[in-house]
Parts: C-alpha cells; sequence; structure tokens
C-alpha cells in the first residue's frame, strides 16, 4: 500500500537566519513575511500565520497571521499560494503592498496532513485477496463495478492496516469484499468494493446439421472455451453418447434440452402378456399377467393378473420380465 503521508519540513531556523539577517528587528514598520517552498498543516484552512514566518510591527504580524488563504477539504490535499495570493489577500484586510515585505520562495505548496487510500490501492487488495481466496477454479477476471470512494485518514494516525474480508452477494456472478482501515486495533475507516466475475467455462457447438435422435460424439461437436458470467458445475463433462432432442443446425451452440439420453427400448407393451416373476431368496414364483400400460426397464407399471385378475404394481426389468411391488 502507498500511503500519502505528509511529511513536515521545518524552516524557522534556517528561515530566521536567512531571511531576516541579523539586522532585522521586531518593531520594524514594515512586515516581512518569508514564504517555505511547502508546509504541511493540521486544519482545512491555512492561514497566513501558518504557512509564512512573520516579523516587523507586532501589530501587522498579529492581524495578519489569522488571514486565510483558501481551503483544503481533504486529507493529502495539496493547493499551491503564490506571493500574488498573499498580497492580494493581506490588501482584502487593509495591509498594503507598500507595508509587506516578502522573501523566501516565489509560491508555497501547502498540504494538509493526513493518509489517502486510493481507489487503485482497495481495488488491487480486494483483487489479490479474491485470489488467494477464490471459491472458483475457473474464476478468471473480476471487473470493478463501480467506483467506491478514497478512504480518508486525517491526522496522524500510525501503522495503518488494512483487513479485507468477504460479504455475501447472493450470486455467483457478483463479489462483494470489505475493506478496513484499522489504527491501534480499532477501525478508523472503511470501503465496500464490488467486482463483476467472469469464469472460465466450455461451450458445445455443432459442426454440421443434426437430426434428432443424432449420437452426439467428436465427428459432429466441437468444444470451445469461453468466457461466463456464472461457474460451470464441477461435473460438466462432454455430451458425448447423448442424441439430439430435435433437428440441430450447423454452429448452434447446446444448451439444456437440446441432447439427453437415448431413450431405452418399449420392452413391455399395452395388452402385453408378461411373466410376473418373484425371487423370494432362491425361491422363484412366477405367474402370467397382462400389462395394462407399456414400459421401459426401470418405469413401473400396472399388470392385470390373468388368474386372479388383480391389478398390481409392477417394475419392468431388463429381460422383460416384471416385479411385484409390494
Amino acid at each position: 500500500m502507498v500511503s500519502k503521508t505528509v511529511t513536515v519540513i521545518t524552516f524557522w531556523a534556517l528561515a530566521v537566519v536567512t531571511a531576516f539577517g541579523a539586522e532585522a528587528r521586531p518593531d520594524s514598520p514594515v512586515l516581512r513575511i518569508y514564504l517555505p517552498r511547502e508546509i504541511a498543516i493540521d486544519g482545512n484552512v491555512p492561514k497566513l500565520g501558518e504557512i509564512g514566518i512573520l516579523r516587523g510591527d507586532s501589530g501587522l504580524a498579529k492581524k495578519a497571521e489569522t488571514i486565510p488563504l483558501g481551503l483544503l477539504s481533504t486529507a493529502g490535499q495539496e493547493v499551491t499560494i503564490n506571493r500574488g495570493t498573499v498580497l492580494s489577500r493581506l490588501a482584502s484586510h487593509g495591509i498594503v503592498g507598500a507595508e509587506v515585505e516578502l522573501t523566501g520562495a516565489e509560491a508555497v505548496k501547502v498540504r494538509r496532513k493526513g493518509q489517502v487510500i486510493t481507489v487503485d490501492e482497495l481495488a488491487a487488495l480486494a483483487r489479490s485477496f479474491i485470489a488467494k481466496n477464490s471459491v472458483s477454479a475457473s474464476l478468471c477476471r473480476a471487473d470493478l463495478s463501480g467506483s467506491p470512494s478514497d478512504i480518508v485518514i486525517e491526522g496522524h494516525a500510525r501503522d495503518v492496516k488494512l483487513v479485507p474480508r468477504f460479504l455475501r452477494s447472493g450470486s455467483a456472478s457478483l463479489g462483494r469484499v470489505r475493506i478496513g482501515a484499522f489504527s491501534g486495533g480499532k477501525e478508523i475507516g472503511s470501503r465496500e468494493v464490488r467486482f463483476r466475475f467472469k469464469y472460465k467455462s466450455h461451450q458445445v457447438v455443432t459442426l454440421s446439421d443434426l437430426p434428432a435422435g443424432a449420437v452426439i460424439s467428436r465427428d459432429n461437436v466441437k468444444i470451445e472455451q469461453v468466457v461466463s458470467d456464472y461457474p460451470e458445475p464441477a461435473d460438466w463433462r462432454a455430451p458425448y453418447g447423448l442424441v439430439a432432442q430435435r433437428r440441430l443446425s450447423r454452429n448452434t451452440v447446446l444448451v439444456k434440452g437440446m441432447v439427453g439420453p437415448a431413450e431405452l427400448p418399449v420392452l413391455v407393451k399395452r395388452n402385453q402378456n408378461v411373466v410376473i416373476r418373484i425371487d423370494a431368496g432362491g425361491l422363484v414364483i412366477t405367474a402370467t399377467g397382462m400389462a395394462v400400460e407399456q414400459g421401459r426397464a426401470g418405469d413401473y407399471v400396472k399388470v392385470r393378473n390373468v388368474d386372479s385378475q388383480r391389478i398390481i404394481m409392477a417394475k419392468v426389468h431388463e429381460d422383460g420380465t416384471v416385479g411385484p411391488v409390494f
């Protein structure tokens, strides 16, 4: 983290000797003002007495030192005050230029003490945190959503630490990271940084026109790497072996519902005689029944027992027999 910590450059001892010399006299009728090249202040309104060294007539000096020279709204902000501005502000308070002697720099850079953690620094920290704690290996990009404001720390906070943590977002495509600024064990500022997540994903594209029922294979589809707003299932597999549920044109991107497993053949048809088979621990009992409805292996169908005329529910076995469900 790069902080805009303001360093105060003290010119006072040098100024007294250089600006005024041995002949400077406190009771001089001329107001002498020495301007340093740069200085930092605590408040948000720089006053002439804070940015310059005033000597000469005590009455003029006392009056001049309280004259405001602008406004610094945030910590770390910098303004440049030149000699013309100083003379103008003095004149507006009744101190004419003939009474003033300016020495030192032609202009003063005035900064407000404090520290600013910029949006770029916050975003970089949040991205690093996401990269180290990503919940999906397929996450490939985090695009900043919106623009949080800087964290402005007033005064002389020391050893500022930034602590990121995830916030609930309710969507896999949205990431929220809260960054707290701590000093001395206390939180002195925070910001929420939001991202739009992008994920590495796959898409399946047909290489030719496919009729309904065509089996999907490496010969008729291709797999492409794409970027998606949502992560794909961890168990994603190419749909080889599935069949087209309808006619598919060339260059169609396959989505849910376009392909599915091949249908099993109908083993039991309506009004067909079937064998009702019961396997009871080595004892096999069979009976003759008539299917009330058709079914495939694994389906449950109604079967009428020919002998008792009772209708029972039975499961269709792969060999075409049915087993009663008790």
